[in-house]
């Protein structure tokens, strides 16, 4: 028997990637299984982030094949991107917490807005995700209050509500210092060990070198490596 965390989650066959009307990313392959760490590496502008939004369908695929956590993006009907986006946690450099509401708050209103309902089973899974990631006791503190490890633990524990099979991370330890952003790391891995997928888009190759993994590396209009760190 096949083990659930061979499965592939992500896997993009001859996909050429657009932005507006250029194009960013030609005849790109990826595979990406279940538990599966996986590093994006290449200069501003290589395209990191456009194919990072192809997975979650901000931006649509015309050409080739290309299925995320079970859809087909190709023939992904407007009404069916909720339900992918539920399967994806995004967790973004800068954070993008709602500045004038608690933790608890910025929780439940992403919560609210993916279909939860019951309130007793919402402050749990709120409860859940914060414990997760080390700050169960400060659902109450509004995002100002902490200091951007802590901020960006709770824009981790927001992409984990809706237990995702995948986590895109967009430049997560950017805007923070060495030590805090080895803290994230080893958060990350540790997700990625519970069977979800990790697809990480970082310039920081200290972290690549400490934390070696396997590599997807966007350089002049392609993706040209994939593979591990060896270096």
């Amino acid at each position: 028997m096949i083990k659930m965390e061979l499965d592939t989650i992500i896997e993009l066959e001859n996909v050429q990637i657009y932005q507006k009307e250029a194009l960013v990313l030609s005849n790109v392959f990826l595979k990406i299984n279940k538990g599966e760490f996986v590093f994006l590496i290449g200069k501003t502008g290589s395209g990191k982030s456009s194919l990072l939004k192809t997975l979650y369908a901000d931006l649509p695929i015309d050409e080739g094949q290309a299925k995320v956590a079970g859809y087909d993006l190709l023939k992904l009907k407007n009404k069916e991107i909720p339900f992918l986006r539920r399967k994806i946690g995004i967790v973004f450099q800068d954070f993008q917490l709602l500045t004038d509401r608690s933790v608890n708050e910025n929780l439940y209103f992403v919560m609210k807005a993916t279909g939860w309902k019951d309130k007793r089973k919402m402050q749990a899974r709120i409860q859940n995700v914060l414990t997760k990631v080390g700050l169960g006791t400060k659902g109450f503190k509004m995002p100002h209050q902490l200091s951007g490890g802590e901020q960006q633990r709770i824009s981790i524990a927001r992409a984990l509500l809706n237990d995702p099979d995948i986590i895109l991370a967009d430049e997560p330890t950017g805007n923070l210092d060495p030590a805090t952003s080895n803290g994230i790391m080893e958060l990350l891995i540790e997700i990625s060990n519970t069977g979800r997928a990790v697809f990480m888009a970082t310039h920081n190759y200290n972290l690549i070198q400490k934390y070696p993994s396997k590599i997807v590396q966007c350089e002049d209009g392609k993706i040209i490596f994939s593979g591990n760190e060896t270096n």
